[in-house]
C-alpha cells in the first residue's frame, strides 16, 4: 500500500532541491553578467568593433571576452543562450508553491483572522495576483522607457509596497511573504521571457537576414536586466522567510518587506559600483545595517516591554516552576498538542512538525523558547490559527515565559 504522505513529503523535497539548484544557477548567470558588464573596459580601440573587453582568470585558465553594443558585423557559430536557468527556476518555484500552498492551504495559505477565504479563493488569489504584477511592471516599463530609470524605481517601490500591505492582509503571515517573493519572481522570470530573449532573436534574426539591428531592443532588455539584479537579494530573502517567525508572523511583516526592498538596492549598488570601477561607496553597508536594524526592531517589538537576559535557555525545570506555566501548559496541551505528538491527531500529519512533541510538561517547558517565540509574541503557531488559539492565551503564554526569564 503506498504511503500517499510519505510521497507528499519527498515530493516537495524533490521540488524544493530543483528550485535551489536552478536558483543558484540563475543568479549566478545574472550576477555575472551584470558584473562583467559593468567592469568592461570600453576605453580601449578594438579592431572588431567590440564596445568592450575584460580579460579574466578561472579554473587555470584565461579567458578574453569582448562586448558588442548592439551585434557583431556577421551571426557567431555556436551562440549559448542563458535562459534556461530562469524559466526553470520559475517552473520548479509555481511548482513548489503548489504543492506546499495550494495542496496544503488550509495549514499555509488561509489564516481566517486575516480573511476567511475558501482554499480555492485564495488560490485564485494568488494565481490573480502573479499575473496582475507583471502586467503593472510592464506597463510602468513602457511608460518609463525613455525616461528617468530613478523614477521607474521608485514607481516599482510603491508597487511592492502595496502588494507587500495586499498580501498581508489576504493570506497568512507565511504566505503573504512568500507570494511577494513569488510576486517579484514572476516579474524577474517575465522579463526574461517576454522581453530580454524575444529582442535578442530579433538581433539574431536581423543579422542572418542581413539587416541592421535596432540598438533599442538592447537598450530595453539591458533595463529589464538591470530591474533583475536589483530585485533578486529582496526575493531570496522572501523565499527564506517562512522560515522565521518573527519577519513573517508579526504586526508589521509589511513594513519588514518593504525594508528589505530597500536594503536589495543598496547592497547591489555597491558591489555594481565596485564592478564598475566607480569606487566603494562604504555609506551603503552602513545604509544597509540601519535597515537591518529597523527590521529586527520592528519584529521584536512586543519583547520591548522586557528584556530577555543571555539565560533565558536555562534549565527547563526553572520554566516548569515559573508563575503561569499551569495556564500555559493548559493552552499548549488545548492548542498544540494534537500535532506536536507522537501520533498526531490532525489528518494528514504523519509526525510531528519539526519533530517537536508537546505532551507532556517536561516537553513544553523544554521548548518554552519556542513557544514564546512561535506562539506567544508572534502568530506563526498554530499555521493559520486552525486550533483558534485566542489573543488572550498568546498573552499567557507571554507573561508565563517572561516570569521565568526573570527569575
Amino acid at each position: 500500500m503506498l504511503d500517499w504522505i510519505a510521497i507528499t513529503e519527498w515530493l516537495q523535497f524533490a521540488v524544493r532541491w530543483l528550485h535551489v539548484v536552478t536558483a543558484i544557477a540563475w543568479i549566478g548567470s545574472s550576477f555575472y553578467f551584470i558584473a562583467l558588464d559593468l567592469g568592461l573596459h570600453r576605453d580601449r580601440n578594438l579592431t572588431t568593433g567590440a564596445d568592450g573587453e575584460e580579460w579574466q582568470v578561472h579554473g587555470g585558465g584565461f579567458y578574453h571576452i569582448q562586448k558588442y553594443l548592439v551585434a557583431p558585423a556577421n551571426m557567431p557559430d555556436g551562440l549559448v543562450w542563458f535562459k534556461w536557468e530562469s524559466y526553470s527556476t520559475w517552473l520548479s518555484g509555481f511548482a513548489l508553491l503548489a504543492v506546499v500552498y495550494y495542496m496544503g492551504a488550509e495549514f499555509y495559505l488561509v489564516d481566517p483572522a486575516v480573511m476567511d477565504l475558501t482554499p480555492w479563493q485564495a488560490i485564485a488569489i494568488s494565481v490573480a495576483s502573479l499575473a496582475f504584477g507583471w502586467i503593472v511592471y510592464n506597463t510602468l516599463c513602457k511608460l518609463f522607457v525613455n525616461a528617468n530609470q530613478t523614477g521607474l524605481m521608485i514607481a516599482l517601490f510603491v508597487v511592492l509596497v502595496g502588494m507587500s500591505y495586499f498580501y498581508t492582509s489576504v493570506f497568512s503571515g507565511r504566505a503573504a511573504l512568500l507570494h511577494l517573493g513569488a510576486f517579484t519572481a514572476t516579474i524577474m522570470s517575465a522579463n526574461v521571457f517576454f522581453i530580454i530573449i524575444p529582442n535578442q532573436k530579433i538581433v539574431v534574426d536581423d543579422l542572418i537576414n542581413g539587416r541592421k539591428p535596432d540598438p533599442q531592443y538592447g537598450k530595453i532588455a539591458k533595463q529589464r536586466s538591470t530591474h533583475n539584479n536589483y530585485l533578486t537579494l529582496p526575493v531570496i530573502f522572501m523565499m527564506l522567510s517562512n522560515h522565521y517567525p518573527l519577519a513573517f508572523a508579526t504586526e508589521y511583516n509589511w513594513i519588514i518587506a518593504a525594508l528589505v526592498f530597500l536594503m536589495g538596492v543598496t547592497i547591489r549598488h555597491f558591489f555594481n559600483s565596485m564592478h564598475a570601477r566607480k569606487g566603494m561607496p562604504w555609506w551603503t553597508w552602513a545604509a544597509t545595517a540601519a535597515l537591518f536594524i529597523a527590521v529586527m526592531a520592528l519584529s521584536l517589538a512586543p519583547m520591548w516591554q522586557a528584556e530577555e537576559p543571555e539565560e533565558a535557555r536555562g534549565a527547563e525545570l526553572r520554566f516548569a516552576q515559573a508563575e503561569g506555566f499551569e495556564d500555559a501548559y493548559d493552552i499548549v496541551m488545548g492548542r498544540c498538542s494534537m500535532c506536536h505528538a507522537a501520533e498526531p491527531g490532525w489528518d494528514g500529519l504523519r509526525h510531528a512538525p519539526k519533530g517537536i512533541r508537546l505532551e507532556t510538561e517536561s516537553q513544553i517547558a523544554r521548548h518554552a523558547r519556542e513557544i514564546y517565540l512561535q506562539a506567544g509574541i508572534s502568530h506563526a503557531m498554530p499555521p493559520a490559527n486552525l486550533s483558534f488559539i485566542e489573543p488572550e492565551e498568546r498573552a499567557k503564554i507571554v507573561a508565563w515565559y517572561r516570569n521565568a526569564i526573570k527569575s
